[in-house]
């Protein structure tokens, strides 16, 4: 008996192949990934179909099923299951990151769908290798875990899925499917081309200038064999459909079978094109998609939009009024003058804030007015009834600069943060005729203010037990009494080599003082001043700090040089990475246009940790990561590190529950703030709950402005100012 159970478990073992079999290596696509790595994108073509052709649709095709491979695993029985969501997304971020594609829903559709294919036929391909025998029977014994496929497949995955593939209804089904498709009545003979690539090869060949083949010529070309000849079968199904192509109105194909399925006398499936292939639908076809009723909810939430329309209109037509209101005050005496006209501007550099006009008048932004003469932008002489203005701080993140920027081709305000822009002077408000009118009413109401400018600011009068910021009162005393009392005056800092990697000057105004004092918006400036100070204070004559944090210049990579220089910022990043030996943390303050948050890079763990004070994700800010990512890509590249391979595509990004801020100004004191805790705990890696000495949900007034004492403080010790 044993002797017989021995040549039976003979009888079913499988041949021993391993002389025969065609060694191979996996499909991983490593020239894809190493040109990622060096900021290298393809670019993809579409046809009128919006299917995927061109040089490089083949190599997609690859690298999704490469993709799918890594993050789908085989134990997934529903492409359409939503446990997949986040893989499937994973697999659309890293296809955006290699191939040049519009982030459209229609695209990633398309891609997802093909991906599913891909994953449909790594199951079906796993099958038939090593669940089957050479008759395409399923065989009796346990097949061996595959090796070759291990950086795909773990074995407990393995094993659940040979498990789904031996139960006995997925054998019914997959019998049933074998039969079905072993004997084709019309047998396709083009292999991997695909129809949307045939019709690109056969429009080529002919050198015709249509965009799109019926899809029965189509149908008849893929059943075309190497010699040429077309069977007499398939000629006659083409003659068919020829002629009926001559009597169906087009809408009458649309609506019911297509001339194609009607010469097949078989069922037309929805959503499909038969005779197009892949991608190819009813809708992008015929470019007439059929109209549907709208559903309850699609109902409601067009009528909510509407509601939240009219209630921003009222919310703009009452800023106008005020906006009406409060700049009628501030009139001049001049039968000329207007809310909008502003007639006199001082000579220099002077902090405004900026309007516009359309579609209604309001606030939008602040910056710094060039008042010099001959002043040019961009080489070129400013517009009539222009002046040149630099963007500091955006308000409205939507509002249009009132000129293009046609040398940079910045069409938005808060892409020209940094820049310098052309903007009409009447609706340019110098920041000291703005506050005038605030200051003279809380003069009316505390008394008038003694002439001597020493005195107590009527802002800072304390009350009994209250918190005096005696820096910030000596700091605006000394402002007020000094030169840099004049409207456009400033104060040059200068910054060592050490605290950037490179030697430059910042320069103060008298606006950056104010924004202290007023407790507003903040600029660079005053960031790279508490930069400096951290740098005086805690880092100079201290080797374990000096050596464990730097610094990143928020001058040379912010919003707007990572839209226009992209390359210049990566550059500049990589070199920053490139001057440390040890680990490092580098702290970088970010301005997203209109707000500041702290990133916190450690290049060689390839960790980032991102500290939001008003609770948002990395997501938001799409164009500073994928720098992020690029530059620690290229610095891992330069330095010639070896990354384990789950790893190489994988940046560390880790959000910190930092304390938030409760109004939309604080964000600058937050990132101060933030540097300050971080240095002074001495630790490279950051919990992601934040530090325990300096948790709590939201800093109070008083913890900000011991920052601005310090910074006050560090200027009077500078002696920055001086009577």
């Amino acid at each position: 008996m044993a002797s017989d159970q021995e040549n039976s478990q003979d009888a079913n073992a499988p041949d021993d192949t391993s002389e025969k079999e065609i060694t191979r290596g996996i499909t991983i696509m490593k020239s894809i990934i190493r040109d990622r790595d060096k900021a290298v994108t393809y670019n993809v073509n579409w046809n009128a179909d919006n299917q995927l052709i061109g040089s490089n649709a083949a190599k997609l095709a690859s690298y999704i099923g490469t993709l799918v491979r890594m993050h789908i695993p085989i134990t997934a029985t529903r492409w359409s299951n939503k446990e997949l969501g986040s893989a499937k997304d994973k697999i659309w971020t890293e296809i955006l990151r290699s191939f040049n594609i519009e982030d459209t829903t229609i695209r990633k559709k398309y891609i997802l769908q093909l991906a599913g294919k891909r994953h449909r036929g790594w199951r079906t391909f796993l099958t038939n290798k090593y669940l089957k025998d050479k008759e395409k029977n399923f065989v009796e014994y346990d097949p061996e875990y595959p090796v070759k496929y291990a950086i795909f497949i773990t074995e407990e995955e393995w094993v659940a899925f040979v498990a789904q593939r031996r139960d006995e209804n997925f054998k019914k089904v997959s019998a049933t499917n074998r039969e079905r498709a072993s004997n084709p009545t019309y047998a396709y003979k083009k292999g991997r081309l695909g129809y949307a690539r045939l019709e690109e090869k056969i429009l080529d060949e002919t050198k015709s200038d249509a965009t799109s083949l019926p899809p029965y010529v189509l149908w008849k070309e893929a059943r075309v064999g190497k010699d040429g000849t077309v069977r007499d079968d398939v000629q006659h199904i083409y003659d068919e459909c020829e002629t009926l192509s001559q009597s169906i109105s087009t809408a009458e194909d649309q609506e019911n079978r297509s001339v194609l399925s009607r010469a097949l006398n078989v069922p037309e499936y929805p959503g499909r094109v038969r005779g197009k292939g892949h991608g190819c639908t009813p809708t992008s076809l015929y470019k007439n998609p059929r109209r549907r009723n709208p559903s309850n909810q699609e109902v409601m939430e067009t009528l909510q939009a509407l509601q939240a329309q009219v209630l921003q209109l009222q919310k703009d037509n009452e800023r106008y009024r005020c906006m009406e209101k409060c700049s009628s005050q501030l009139k001049e005496t001049s039968e000329k003058a207007s809310i909008n006209c502003q007639n006199k501007f001082p000579e220099g550099i002077s902090s405004c804030q900026l309007y516009l006009s359309s579609p209604t008048y309001r606030l939008v932004g602040k910056g710094k007015v060039h008042n010099t003469s001959g002043d040019l932008l961009h080489h070129r002489p400013l517009p009539d009834g222009h002046l040149k203005v630099s963007v500091d701080v955006v308000l409205d993140k939507d509002a249009l600069l009132p000129i293009p920027d046609i040398v940079s081709e910045t069409t938005l305000l808060r892409d020209a943060i940094g820049s310098f822009v052309a903007w009409p002077l009447d609706l340019i408000f110098i920041d000291d005729e703005v506050f005038a009118q605030g200051s003279q009413q809380l003069s009316q109401k505390i008394g008038s203010r003694q002439k001597n400018k020493r005195d107590l600011p009527v802002t800072y009068l304390p009350k009994k037990g209250a918190f005096v910021p005696r820096y910030q009162i000596s700091l605006e005393t000394l402002v007020d009494s000094s030169d840099m009392a004049t409207a456009g005056a400033i104060r040059l800092l200068d910054m060592e080599e050490d605290i950037f990697g490179y030697s430059c000057t910042e320069t103060i105004g008298k606006e950056d003082l104010e924004h202290i004092f007023r407790h507003q918006e903040l600029g660079v400036g005053v960031i790279h001043t508490y930069i400096r100070f951290l740098y005086d204070n805690f880092m100079r004559g201290n080797d374990q700090l000096s050596n464990r944090f730097r610094f990143v210049s928020s001058s040379l990579v912010n919003k707007a040089l990572i839209c226009r220089e992209p390359d210049s910022c990566r550059e500049y990043l990589v070199k920053r990475f490139m001057a440390s030996s040890t680990n490092n943390l580098y702290l970088w303050p970010y301005n997203s246009g209109c707000h500041w948050l702290l990133l916190a890079i450690d290049p060689l763990k390839e960790v980032v940790y991102f500290l939001n004070s008003i609770d948002g994700e990395w997501t938001n800010y799409p164009d500073m990561k994928q720098l992020v990512d690029t530059s620690i890509k290229v610095f891992r590249s330069q330095r010639q590190a070896r990354v384990p391979r789950t790893k190489s595509s994988n940046i560390t990004w880790i959000k910190v529950q930092c304390p938030l801020q409760r109004n939309g100004i604080d964000c600058g004191y937050f990132v101060m703030r933030f540097m300050r805790e971080i240095i002074n705990m001495n630790q490279i890696e950051i919990p992601i709950t934040y530090f325990d000495e300096y948790k709590c949900a939201h800093y109070t007034r008083l913890q900000l402005e011991q920052i601005k004492e310090e910074l006050c403080q560090y200027f009077i010790e500078k002696r920055l100012i001086s009577i």
